[in-house]
């Protein structure tokens, strides 16, 4: 088999908990405390949220919902403008990936789904429905903070079935020319990410961080917002791409610097997003890993790659209860 059925696994499970901390998010609703993980129990969102924007491809007006899903559901979009047709999470629903992710499931697709899957992983979200009114997710402001802030205001509710990981047995790797990615064995599930422009604002940037940590998420990663260069505009414009793009949701650079008005976030604000795409992409597994993710000059259609390749070789991994050790790495 391919992948694993979102939020399934072979022995129909897969798992989640999370245990309070004293530590206050700067970016959570004022008295909201972000919580650290535990990791024993599957969760879900406590109550429904939603929000709307713009895509930023189609440029149309989308209305987004996030709700509880029972245990061993996953992450699963449900088109609300076709009949509440389903499109689950899953590696196997892949379309495409030039620019955003695409799934597709019978003939009915979905664009730009990273952003909001990095805000569910990144925030130990393991069961939820997505209710969208279109045929793309809302760029918001071209990172994850308001599909983060959306789950810290539902809260996150333990659900009581075992939460369940895929670890990694044995290194799998993909490339292509000076890009590859690779997955190799480790305790806990860490990204290791390098990103190398010729820009004078990018260079070469460097970031390895733990996906375990739902506060350092929101701290690190979740605000960190998506770019572009000015030479690329027209042709992505010819290929009736980014025609909701602005400078209120990217960064759009030009040879010299940058269009935006706006102060960068961080000055590596450009690999943090990096890692904030392989996070939302790597969601498409349905269940967390148990891996060191090694990333140089990738993208969407390399993680793509990597995930159906390892998936393929099933000596390569196994499914296992997510073992408490792993996640009190991300509590140290």
């Amino acid at each position: 088999m391919l992948g694993i059925p979102s939020g399934r696994t072979r022995h129909g499970h897969c798992p989640c908990d999370i245990v309070p901390s004293k530590g206050e998010c700067p970016r959570a609703p004022r008295g909201r405390k972000v919580e650290r993980f535990a990791l024993i129990k599957q969760t879900t969102i406590a109550i429904p949220v939603e929000t709307s924007g713009l895509g930023l491809h189609t440029a149309v007006p989308v209305r987004l919902r996030l709700r509880p899903a029972p245990p061993d559901t996953g992450h699963v979009f449900v088109r609300t403008d076709l009949d509440d047709f389903e499109i689950p999470a899953s590696v196997e629903c892949i379309a495409h990936c030039s620019y955003a992710t695409t799934l597709m499931r019978t003939g009915v697709m979905l664009s730009t789904v990273e952003h909001l899957l990095a805000a569910l992983r990144g925030l130990g979200v393991d069961n939820a429905y997505v209710e969208v009114d279109n045929l793309e997710l809302p760029i918001m402001d071209g990172s994850s903070d308001e599909f983060a802030a959306m789950v810290l205001r539902a809260g996150v509710a333990e659900q009581p079935a075992a939460r369940r990981a895929l670890r990694v047995r044995r290194r799998v790797e993909v490339e292509q020319g000076d890009r590859r990615v690779s997955v190799e064995p480790h305790e806990g599930w860490e990204i290791d990410c390098m990103i190398d422009f010729a820009h004078p604002l990018i260079g070469v940037q460097r970031m390895r961080f733990d996906v375990l940590d739902g506060e350092g998420f929101v701290r690190e990663i979740s605000s960190a917002r998506t770019f572009g260069f000015t030479e690329e505009i027209e042709a992505l414009r010819r290929a009736n791409l980014i025609r909701g793009g602005s400078l209120d949701n990217a960064i759009v650079l030009t040879p010299e610097g940058m269009l935006n008005q706006t102060p960068l976030r961080r000055p590596d604000e450009f690999v943090r997003h990096k890692v904030l795409d392989i996070i939302g992409d790597l969601a498409l597994l349905g269940m967390p890993l148990l891996g060191l993710v090694r990333a140089e000059r990738s993208g969407h259609l390399l993680h793509a790659a990597l995930m159906s390749k390892l998936l393929r070789d099933e000596s390569a991994w196994e499914i296992v209860d997510m073992p408490v050790a792993a996640s009190l790495a991300a509590v140290k």
